[in-house]
């Protein structure tokens, strides 16, 4: 695992990436964390961007419902792709879904890392991204 690596974030919608990207940047400088991030507004310009980046990421964060290739439509390519799949990287959902059976089995049938339903207040959030980023740095890999 890269643990410097850059952090890639899939979210559609405008002011979620704003908040994310705010929150996200907080919670890296206050942990010292050294990872970038890049925001992609959907599943098809992430994949274009996996076929083509050159350092791996250290994990991707992603929404599920979007517009062109949802989250479960990329996380099923990059699960089948031999060179990407073999590169765990975590994949994590996060999503304003919340509790959905069906996606839960969906998203766990595909082997994601994690399924987390955005929290109301900031302050959730931020300890949310938090627990998520401190837990995978601790995280071993075999890559």
């Amino acid at each position: 695992m890269n643990l410097n690596g850059i952090i890639i974030v899939i979210e559609d919608d405008k002011d979620d990436r704003e908040l994310m990207n705010e929150l996200m940047s907080e919670v890296l400088l206050q942990n010292n964390f050294r990872n970038k991030l890049l925001f992609m507004s959907d599943g098809l310009e992430a994949l274009s961007y996996l076929h083509k980046m050159t350092d791996k990421p250290f994990m991707i964060i992603s929404d599920i419902n979007m517009p062109g290739m949802n989250g479960f439509e990329l996380r099923k390519i990059i699960f089948q792709d031999e060179r990407l799949s073999t590169l765990c990287v975590p994949y994590i959902f996060l999503t304003t879904s919340g509790y959905h059976k069906e996606y839960l089995e969906k998203a766990y049938k595909l082997s994601v890392q994690g399924y987390f339903k955005k929290p109301h207040s900031a302050q959730e959030y931020r300890q949310m991204l938090t627990e998520m980023l401190c837990y995978w740095k601790r995280s071993l890999t075999p890559a």
